[in-house]
């Protein structure tokens, strides 16, 4: 039970609607069991009156008013519990969720990389639904189940101890043995069914995501294979579950029959020390109705496997340590925001240094180009500073403070990046484009789409249009160039990050992009990573990575009068 106890802390905030629950829970659990009490008594009542000359004095509408109200309480009752509860148990998970994703957002992109899409969207998903397990299934059904057999049992023992207490002994044992017995039941099995279900929307997500790749190579109905496979492992698993829920239910029916006759055998000589009446009745209506009070917890323990194993797996993200921990406390410094590495050392495995000593110097407002051949470690360098990774040697520092000593809203607010991976939101384009800056009016953004050659886009229903998941509908330049239009409209970071802004564009949209960033970014620092050799004289520095080190760095025209690996490298590609 120790993997709920992140979550049961979480329960302290709707502690009012979660209590108020179980209460209502509670009185109408008692209006149901007082209802049929009291209409075992009053017809058995009524009966014996009819035949004897207290038909004339036997009051029936007083118990008649009780079994009325009882029966609107009962309504009434399961209705407000089902408010009352659900409402808490939503806004809980609700809470849940925000909990889970604050701990995932600084897994990446080291740590979360352990995980793949698919099953991080189970975990966030189905395996957070199943913790509503823990109050609806079982911690309410316990509180009333035993606030309700002691009350029920303090009210029998009024009209007869040994009735009361024995049937008090029933349900208390009952309720002590089910949940042992039936956890031990569908524990492998509800430990089984989560993995099953992880399995099968993994599955599935893979097949819809690579459809068109799977087709063209032919690997379309192994995947499809491989989802029914999972489908049918996920079906058994709940075949197993509803079998084991009608065994559940069948025993407690077969239960309340034996205590039925045990009752009724106690009860034949009378109640109370008093001759038979109409009381024998109620004892034996109340004993049908007291397993009211276990029937939410016959088949409710079998789901504690499933439920353990959802927390065990959202506990693999809660309680992973981020890669990198950022200071509480802002960095307040009033010294230009020049970037210094020294000595920094980084591997992705700790076996290939992806960075191998890597010392550069870059004064605020500096044009930077950082160029070399593809995994020569360009991407890690602005990962170093943005600090997605920390160095396993040597430091990075911004404004002559250390990274680790960055606030991270305050680092997140001095850089734009533009990365090589863009993320297109499932929403509209202007939703896409505010996230850049919230105060943008629609002026603004249109112009934004004009200057980097989408004002085709606003041609239907313009920024109201939506881009679907992942921004399916467009291309992969367009999406670059929506990137870039967000660091156009970004205008407060004095520092612009860009990781091959111009790949798979055109020369001439190329050429375009690259004039507006001149513009747009004159007064900012722009570090820019490239493995195209193509608009670089006008950098104020150019740094030449390969395999993780510096090998060359300097102005443009110094490194091709240097003629050394840049100036070769200009030659072979002119």
């Amino acid at each position: 039970m120790r993997e709920l106890k992140p979550y049961l802390a979480l329960y302290r905030k709707h502690w009012f609607g979660l209590t108020l629950g179980m209460i209502l829970a509670l009185l109408t659990t008692a209006a149901s069991i007082g209802l049929l009490t009291l209409s075992g008594w009053f017809l058995s009542a009524a009966a014996v009156a009819g035949l004897t000359i207290a038909r004339e004095t036997f009051n029936y509408m007083l118990p008649g008013a009780f079994v009325r109200g009882f029966a609107m309480g009962r309504t009434a009752g399961r209705w407000g519990e089902r408010v009352v509860s659900h409402d808490a148990t939503f806004k809980l998970l609700t809470d849940l969720r925000l909990f889970f994703f604050e701990k995932l957002a600084p897994l990446f992109p080291g740590k979360a990389s352990d995980f793949r899409d698919a099953d991080v969207l189970n975990r966030l998903v189905s395996d957070v639904d199943a913790m509503d397990h823990v109050y609806l299934r079982l911690i309410s059904p316990m509180v009333v189940g035993v606030f309700g057999i002691g009350l029920l049992t303090a009210f029998l023992c009024w009209f007869d101890v040994t009735v009361g207490l024995t049937l008090g002994a029933i349900l208390l044992t009952m309720l002590i043995l089910w949940p042992m017995l039936f956890y031990r039941l569908g524990k492998h099995n509800g430990a089984s069914l989560t993995q099953e279900k992880a399995n099968l929307r993994i599955t599935t997500l893979d097949w819809l995501q690579g459809y068109s790749e799977l087709t063209l190579f032919g690997a379309e109905k192994r995947y499809r294979n491989a989802i029914e496979d999972a489908q049918w492992r996920f079906l058994a698993n709940q075949r197993y579950n509803a079998h084991l829920t009608g065994l559940a239910q069948a025993l407690m029916l077969l239960c309340n029959g034996w205590a039925l006759a045990l009752i009724l055998w106690i009860s034949a000589d009378g109640i109370g020390g008093n001759a038979p009446d109409p009381m024998v009745a109620m004892m034996a209506f109340a004993t049908l109705a007291s397993f009211e009070l276990l029937m939410p917890i016959a088949g409710a323990f079998q789901y504690l496997g499933q439920t353990l194993t959802s927390a065990r797996r959202l506990n693999d993200v809660i309680l992973a340590p981020p890669s990198v921990k950022f200071s509480e406390q802002a960095n307040n410094t009033n010294e230009p925001l020049d970037i210094e590495l020294s000595n920094v050392a980084f591997s992705y495995d700790q076996t290939t240094l992806a960075l191998n000593n890597v010392s550069c110097s870059i004064k605020q407002g500096e044009k930077v180009a950082v160029v070399g051949k593809t995994g020569s470690g360009k991407s890690t360098l602005l990962q170093m500073l943005t600090r997605s990774f920390d160095p396993q040697s040597g430091s990075v520092s911004i404004g002559k403070h250390n990274l680790r000593d960055w606030n991270e809203a305050q680092l997140r607010e001095a850089m734009t990046v533009v990365s090589q991976r863009v993320d297109i939101l499932n929403g509209t384009l202007r939703d896409n484009l505010l996230m850049a800056n919230p105060n943008a009016n629609d002026t603004a953004l249109c112009h934004a789409l004009a200057q980097v050659g989408l004002d085709k886009l606003l041609d239907d229903k313009g920024l109201d249009d939506w881009l679907g998941d992942g921004g399916r509908q467009l291309s992969g330049g367009e999406k670059r160039r929506i990137s870039i239009a967000r660091a156009v409209l970004r205008k407060s970071s004095p520092i612009v990050l860009l990781d091959e802004p111009t790949e798979g564009l055109d020369k001439q949209t190329e050429q375009q992009i690259m004039a507006l960033m001149e513009q747009q970014f004159a007064d900012k620092t722009v570090l820019f990573v490239t493995h195209r050799l193509s608009h670089l004289d006008k950098m104020d520095k150019i740094i030449l990575m390969e395999q993780g080190e510096i090998i060359e760095h300097g102005a443009h025209q110094a490194l091709l009068a240097a003629k050394g690996r840049y100036y070769q490298l200009s030659q072979s590609l002119g």
